[in-house]
């Protein structure tokens, strides 16, 4: 992880980039190329972001409530894929930062005006990916007093192709464990990706 987040900072001349940036970058990139996007349609790589620090005064970590919103990073498929790594992540990065207290502020301006409830496949097009979970998480910390947990899994709710969920590994040592939803024909295409098989054995394990 460390050298994926290492090669998106020296794409692109920064010290910005975190490892959840690079990783989603390499799999929006990818998942790109799986699902056989044409060059000029325009791809979105969608994030699901905790707001609860980006609000002036923050929030608490025990805040009791789900405050999450989605941030959105978008390009052509020809852009995405014709560049490199660090550009997909720069993208991201920008669009991450720009998530401010104003920006959110906005958002609930708006939502008082005409309250709806949020549901994560009302975000789904045929080029957007949506990523969630965060390797920040700490799911296999929990024990309700059955053991340490053997699984971390989505629920049915988010089985539709495009949507990933990134936990920490199981295994620890700083791997990240990645759910991936997509057609068999596009899984199919995503086992044989060059730039994500490379890393997933290089740099991800």
């Amino acid at each position: 992880m460390s050298q994926l987040k290492e090669q998106a900072n020296s794409e692109c001349q920064t010290n910005k980039i975190s490892t959840f940036q690079a990783l989603s970058a390499l799999v929006w990139r990818s998942l790109a190329r799986a699902r056989g996007f044409h060059a000029e349609q325009v791809t979105n790589c969608e994030i699901c972001i905790n707001d609860r620090k980006r609000l002036n005064p923050p929030l608490s970590d025990d805040y009791f409530g789900c405050y999450i919103n989605i941030v959105t990073g978008k390009t052509k498929t020809w852009d995405l894929l014709s560049q490199n790594l660090g550009s997909a992540a720069l993208t991201l990065h920008e669009a991450i930062a720009d998530h401010t207290d104003e920006t959110i502020r906005s958002w609930l301006h708006d939502w008082k005006k005409e309250p709806k409830i949020f549901q994560l496949g009302s975000h789904y097009n045929e080029c957007s990916l949506i990523i969630g979970g965060s390797p920040k998480f700490n799911p296999y910390g929990c024990d309700f007093g059955w053991g340490k947990p053997l699984e971390v899994r989505s629920g049915w709710t988010s089985k539709f192709s495009g949507t990933v969920w990134m936990n920490p590994g199981q295994v620890g040592g700083g791997s990240v464990d990645l759910e991936i939803c997509l057609s068999p024909e596009a899984m199919s295409a995503l086992e044989s990706d060059e730039e994500f098989m490379d890393a997933h054995h290089d740099k991800i394990m």
